[in-house]
């Protein structure tokens, strides 16, 4: 029994300590002091001191409220993680946030560099341009590509209806400046954006009933 008791003990003081260090990353990452934080939980700066340091685990409901207040789930904070990884939601959405600003950026970054080649090397400049116009897919293609990644629904949708419309202008457009008039192009649009929104209505059931 003494054992088993011990045992169950360790477990408790290991848990503890795990919470408390949880704790004291997430309120330096939100540059909150101990008292800023126990003032928002409605507790002393010494209970914060104690959590932090290992000697108590707070009860559930203060450890919903840090969770909710730090912007992670429950297991952030009762779970040991690698500290690299442990980052609020909110720093998440910012950093992914970046990630694809940065990359979209790119891409434009290339359409200026292929439009200053028409213009140093290119024998036909009245095509130049249309790298501007075919960043425009491209962009929502890295779009698409993240959102499926970090499953933004509704970025997703936007980004599909742009790259149907935004390759149907590329090619229109490309057509035009050739001396074609292909406005037809656009009716190809339609379908195929109707068949993307029953797509994404299709997959949003089908999820629902598992």
């Amino acid at each position: 029994m003494n054992i088993g008791y011990n045992s169950n003990m360790e477990e408790q003081d290991q848990l503890a300590v795990t919470i408390g260090k949880n704790l004291t990353r997430l309120r330096k990452l939100a540059n909150m002091t101990q008292l800023e934080l126990a003032e928002k939980l409605n507790y002393s700066d010494k209970s914060i001191s104690k959590w932090e340091q290992g000697n108590g685990i707070p009860d559930v409901r203060i450890l919903m409220q840090l969770a909710e207040l730090f912007g992670v789930s429950i297991d952030d904070l009762v779970k040991e993680h690698d500290e690299r990884r442990m980052i609020p939601r909110n720093e998440k959405r910012k950093q992914r946030l970046i990630t694809v600003l940065l990359s979209v950026g790119l891409c434009w970054l290339v359409a200026v560099v292929v439009f200053v080649g028409f213009l140093l090397f290119g024998s036909d400049l009245k095509f130049g341009w249309l790298s501007f116009i075919y960043a425009v897919p491209a962009s929502s293609i890295i779009v698409l590509v993240f959102s499926c990644v970090w499953h933004w629904k509704w970025i997703r949708v936007m980004s599909v209806s742009l790259l149907i419309w935004s390759v149907i202008s590329c090619f229109y457009l490309t057509a035009l400046v050739a001396g074609y008039n292909a406005w037809q192009l656009f009716l190809i649009g339609i379908p195929l954006q109707v068949l993307a929104l029953f797509f994404f209505v299709w997959l949003k059931r089908t999820k629902l009933r598992e």
